[in-house]
């Protein structure tokens, strides 16, 4: 219902527009400009909205008497910076906003102060400067005017527990979060109360509770599905797999799901609204094309026809204009019924796609670099008799079973990506390389950085990261014929993360040799990561595979 919502929104905001442009009218303009940007920031298309936003600012910044939408444009495009991390942008908003505010009279529409001073230490809560947000909070919590605006003070509340809690201040907490909790409560704020509820829970984990941390998450958690909360829920996931170790796999198997499905519906939304567009403007243009035909027409024959001529040609005229009247009504109302069929087939489609490609890569990555260890094994084995080679003939077959097992579990579960890949990252790519070492007498040099804070890293990446890792090292053993493999992960200047795979082997002509699965599937997965791939390799002089990936974890509005 939400989304049909803001469909229909969108929809009539752009005819607003075309018509405004016409009229020339920049104030109205301007004010279309905004709600679109606040429509397509609701859905999480901040760079449509920072596009519309900017459009409005540079539209009312020249125009008298208009210093109230020039705060509300202010306030939305600092949202939208901090939302994409341009923290520096949204704090010169944030703080022209405040000056706005400061330095006018707004009478029964005074935006309130503390708005602006709860925005700007949320910005800095969000830069990781908590001492400067701990300051603005606790100015906004001075402003008289939250009385009116009890939502304020309980998010004024949480923000400065929350800085504080990450400052290991805990002089009065958890009180803090204990009346945030209270007034959002009592008035039925559910996305701060939920919120409040696991910063609790973060509170009492830190201090040494967990019994206390899994009860919060778990209250959060049932609060959030109640309430059909979607972010709630997501956040709730992650903080019960980081507090309640017994249950972790479960809870971040969960979050992994959920997340998928949140980013694809994001996908959808700012796709919608392309869709809507495009449409609006081959309407508008069918439209204005139709009446310039029919302006052309009726000029020509006003010169030189009879009365008669032009009473036939007028009749006409408004049979056509009926039949484009009833042709706009007819796609008002298929409106609806499209968008849900072109979500309904995309949806099919996109799982058809995705869930051929995921076997095609977890058959190819996981299951034949397995066989392809085992032959090597055999092969090793074939010419001893010895009680040690009867022993690992016989771990031999145990794996094979258990490569049975697994081409059983593709079978049965086809959406399901092997979660342990997301825990102890580390320890599971030294088992890589420890079974690398197995198979290849090729000497292994492995080097991974301890500056690398792996929580960061967002769990798709983690398993495409192993993924390219361990088909990277399948083609070495196949083709490269080297003597020395050299695997490092690493953090470059910028902060992103650097894994560089590295042999000494025969090499290969880059750009002419033909991509095989292998190499394509390195590519695939190094473009879902949002990463570079760079290939060098010549023959005779070996390969350098270097993958460079963002470091990063989806910042969640408090």
């Amino acid at each position: 219902m939400m989304q049909n919502q803001n469909d229909s929104a969108y929809t009539y905001y752009l005819r607003a527009e075309k018509n405004f442009k016409k009229l020339k009218n920049n104030l109205e303009l301007a004010k279309v400009y905004l709600n679109k940007s606040v429509v397509q920031y609701n859905v999480g298309d901040f760079s449509g909205a920072s596009l519309n936003a900017s459009k409005s600012y540079f539209l009312l910044k020249n125009l008298p008497k208009s210093e109230l939408l020039l705060y509300q444009i202010l306030t939305i495009s600092g949202n939208i910076a901090n939302e994409l991390g341009e923290y520096e942008k949204a704090l010169d908003f944030h703080k022209k906003a405040l000056e706005i505010v400061k330095t006018n009279d707004f009478k029964n529409d005074q935006p309130n102060i503390g708005v602006c001073l709860n925005n700007i230490g949320n910005t800095y809560k969000n830069k990781g400067e908590y001492k400067k947000s701990i300051d603005y909070f606790q100015k906004g919590l001075k402003d008289d005017n939250l009385k009116n605006d009890p939502e304020l003070l309980a998010l004024l509340y949480d923000n400065l527990g929350y800085s504080k809690l990450k400052l290991k201040k805990y002089d009065d907490l958890p009180n803090v979060f204990f009346k945030a909790k209270k007034i959002s409560d009592s008035l039925n704020f559910i996305s701060t109360s939920i919120f409040t509820v696991i910063h609790l829970s973060e509170y009492y984990s830190t201090v040494g509770q967990p019994a206390n941390a899994i009860n919060y998450a778990k209250i959060a958690l049932f609060k959030s599905k109640k309430e059909n909360f979607s972010a709630g829920v997501l956040v709730s996931l992650k903080q019960l797999s980081l507090v309640d170790k017994l249950n972790s796999s479960k809870y971040t198997e969960s979050y992994i799901k959920l997340s998928d499905s949140l980013q694809t519906v994001e996908r959808n939304s700012r796709d919608r609204f392309a869709k809507i567009e495009l449409e609006t403007d081959e309407i508008l243009q069918q439209k204005d094309s139709l009446e310039k035909k029919n302006r052309n027409i009726l000029n020509y024959f006003i010169g030189t026809i009879a009365v008669g001529g032009l009473l036939f040609f007028m009749r006409a005229q408004r049979a056509k204009s009926r039949e484009l009247l009833l042709r706009q009504a007819q796609q008002r109302a298929n409106e609806d019924i499209y968008r849900l069929i072109i979500s309904q087939q995309n949806k099919l489609e996109e799982g058809r796609v995705l869930e051929k490609n995921r076997i095609a890569k977890e058959l190819h990555d996981g299951v034949l670099g397995r066989l392809f260890g085992l032959r090597l094994n055999l092969d090793g084995l074939n010419h001893r008799n010895d009680e040690d080679a009867i022993h690992q003939r016989i771990h031999c077959l145990e794996e094979l079973k258990n490569i049975e097992q697994d081409l059983r579990e593709i079978s049965h579960e086809l959406s399901r990506e092997k979660y342990v890949l997301v825990n102890n990252f580390v320890a599971i790519v030294n088992n890589l390389l420890d079974e690398q070492a197995k198979v290849n007498p090729a000497k292994l040099n492995a080097v991974i950085r301890e500056n690398i804070d792996w929580d960061q890293l967002n769990n798709t990446t983690k398993i495409n990261l192993y993924r390219i890792l361990q088909e990277s090292l399948q083609n070495i053993n196949k083709y490269a014929n080297a003597k020395t493999i050299k695997v490092e992960f690493r953090k470059d200047k910028k902060g992103n993360l650097v894994l560089n795979i590295t042999d000494d082997g025969d090499g290969f002509e880059v750009d002419k040799k033909s991509k095989g699965i292998g190499l394509k599937n390195i590519v695939t997965r190094t473009h879902e990561s949002n990463g570079i791939i760079e290939i060098k390799s010549a023959p005779g002089k070996g390969t350098r595979i270097s993958i460079t990936a963002p470091l990063e974890h989806k910042n969640i509005k408090s």
